[in-house]
């Protein structure tokens, strides 16, 4: 916790920090505008027996009530309402109420909180945010100045570059970490935080590139790329390396993009990890199947349009017997279409599509490295798309959209 010196309003009044333990115990929260909407979760979280007193809430607070996480007294404050009491949060927007509170709180010899005036008050709510375990609490008798703190150290313990490196939080072992689409920011919150505990790092070509440049200069890196019809290192080879490193004794992250269990092999390396023994950590990644069309403008689904949406892998031909995608039954689907890995064959498979009755001019946009500063969009229909593709050179990754919701943006275009 920290406690800078306090605001002026609240001179020579030093807070003292502490962490109170309210499992069980009686807290009485009086007043279910906002201020309770934003103070209660955190007491519901610290296991607190809360018991609000209010006329009226919010329909959040409502709904904290309704869930049973609260007790929700629906009345104003009466003297006598703070017996055996453990902490007391007043926030109406009556002053003579909250006065009213505070002295029972002070008769009692409770802690009370005041959102109205931190100087009459007995205790101080401190700015807390939490971080993989960790409470992050910042008193300064200044609100705002107090969030700016806690934001700042919250989200430098979040991103890695705040952080005691002398103690290491993962034990060995091995992380999946989803990279997302390819913006360094799209990476989740953990995956970013194990990154930067990792002593080794597997990560693959369409991981985030920028997020290699923040490893600290100790972690060692092994390029995993697969590049289509090109150079690649085996799965068995990767698989490898990830037991290797964590049966050495390091916290090894396989950084990849996407999403781990989207086309990514995520539960092929779960496997041989599960099987050598190691221990796996699994983070999820935001999918370029959802994503890249978003960045574009493109949602999978709109209401009164498509209810479903349908991901399907095109990195094996249409008519190669390994093909597990009953191209008939999509062409039938009257939903979106979302095709990955399908540059290469784009051809073959709108041919299929069209073929299974498909119509023709149905919209296709082709989304080229999404998300990332190379990002560009190509529309076309299904009648188009190979020669369009071809012309305008594109290369993967791209994602490909098939349906109606290509011109949801475009009212003048868009299909009925």
């Amino acid at each position: 916790m920290i406690a800078p010196n306090p605001h002026p309003s609240t001179e020579g009044r030093t807070p003292y920090p502490v962490g109170l333990l309210l499992a069980g115990r009686r807290v009485v929260v009086v007043g279910g505008g906002q201020v309770a909407q934003r103070r209660l979760p955190a007491l519901i979280a610290a296991g607190a027996d809360v018991q609000l007193i209010s006329p009226a809430t919010t329909p959040a607070v409502q709904a904290m009530a309704d869930a049973g996480e609260l007790t929700w007294h629906r009345r104003g404050y009466t003297d006598g309402d703070l017996a055996q009491s453990w902490y007391v949060l007043v926030a109406t927007d009556s002053p003579a109420v909250n006065e009213a509170v505070s002295a029972e709180a002070e008769r009692l010899r409770v802690f009370c909180s005041r959102s109205d005036d931190a100087a009459a008050a007995t205790a101080w709510t401190p700015a807390t945010g939490h971080d993989d375990g960790t409470t992050v609490a910042v008193l300064t008798g200044d609100p705002r100045h107090s969030a700016a703190l806690r934001t700042t150290i919250v989200e430098g313990l979040r991103d890695g570059s705040l952080s005691a490196r002398q103690y290491r939080r993962w034990a060995a072992g091995v992380a999946v970490v989803g990279g997302g689409p390819g913006d360094p920011d799209l990476i989740t919150v953990r995956g970013r935080r194990l990154l930067a505990d990792a002593d080794l790092v597997v990560a693959d070509r369409l991981a985030p590139r920028e997020l290699l440049a923040e490893l600290a200069p100790h972690v060692e890196v092994i390029d995993a790329s697969k590049i289509p019809y090109g150079r690649a290192m085996a799965q068995e080879a990767i698989n490898q390396a990830l037991i290797d490193g964590a049966k050495a004794g390091k916290f090894v992250v396989r950084l990849k993009g996407g999403d781990p269990y989207v086309y990514g092999r995520g539960g092929e390396e779960l496997l041989a990890c599960a099987e050598a023994g190691v221990a796996v950590t699994v983070v999820p990644g935001i999918s370029s199947s959802i994503s890249v069309p978003a960045a574009v403008g493109i949602p999978v689904t709109h209401r009164g349009m498509t209810h479903e949406f349908t991901v399907i892998s095109g990195h094996v031909a249409p008519e190669d017997p390994r093909s597990l995608v009953n191209w008939e039954a999509a062409a039938q689907m009257s939903g979106t279409l979302v095709l990955l890995m399908a540059v290469e064959r784009i051809a073959a498979i709108a041919a299929r599509l069209i073929a299974g009755g498909r119509d023709a001019h149905t919209p296709v946009a082709v989304v080229q490295e999404g998300t990332t500063a190379a990002q560009r969009r190509i529309d076309a229909t299904l009648a188009t798309v190979a020669e369009v593709v071809a012309a305008e050179g594109v290369r993967p990754p791209a994602v490909i959209v098939v349906g109606d919701v290509v011109h949801v943006l475009d009212p003048a275009t868009r299909t009925a």
